[in-house]
């Protein structure tokens, strides 16, 4: 029978052989570290890296940040005419230095016309009647100022373009405010010019006529 005698390794051999291992095992491995590698060196790339949709959210809002200068502007226009309107509307029911200049010249006419003679009732009419129709004629004309402005300022967001804002409450109510006044101003200033509220004097009958 014959036996095979088993094979023996030398130390040298067995140092040889856990070298070759070594060397297949980091010959696996490197692979798996370059893809790791590769991955950390693209990962900051593509944290980095924001989305189109992001970048255009951002300018979108930055564009609908309402403007504070545009914001200050709005309704300048519509409500200073409606402090002209209301202030037109005082001036109507007060009187105005224009009105009572004009009276005065209405009753220095009538003073001439009369200084060569004439009835009572002639220098009643001509001093003191025209000046008072003249007064109430000028008062008149500033209420109808009054009211046309206002009535502008309170319809005009119903014509033109439409605004992107509504109008302020307070110009409406200034607006109102300009309209109320010009009207009584209005209504004043007919019954003054038409004697609907005082009639003008009347002479006496001389005695014996």
């Amino acid at each position: 029978m014959n036996t095979t005698p088993a094979k023996t390794t030398t130390p040298d051999e067995t140092a040889a052989a856990q070298d070759a291992a070594a060397k297949d095992t980091e010959t696996k491995d490197a692979p798996g570290t370059s893809s790791g590698a590769g991955d950390s060196a693209t990962a900051p790339d593509d944290l980095s890296t924001q989305p189109e949709g992001a970048a255009d959210d951002g300018i979108a809002d930055e564009d609908l940040e309402p403007d504070p200068f545009e914001t200050a502007r709005h309704g300048v226009g519509a409500g200073a005419a409606a402090v002209v309107s209301a202030a037109l509307g005082v001036v109507a029911l007060t009187g105005a230095w224009s009105g009572r200049v004009a009276a005065e010249r209405e009753t220095l006419i009538g003073q001439i016309k009369t200084s060569g003679g004439g009835s009572a009732a002639q220098q009643i009419s001509e001093i003191y009647g025209d000046a008072w129709h003249t007064t109430a004629l000028v008062n008149g004309v500033f209420a109808v100022l009054a009211l046309l402005v206002g009535v502008v300022v309170l319809v005009r967001p119903a014509f033109g373009a439409p605004a992107d804002r509504p109008q302020p409450a307070w110009v409406r109510a200034v607006a109102l405010a300009g309209v109320a006044l010009s009207v009584l101003g209005v209504l004043i200033s007919a019954g003054m010019y038409f004697d609907l509220f005082a009639s003008l004097p009347s002479a006496g009958t001389p005695a014996g006529g």
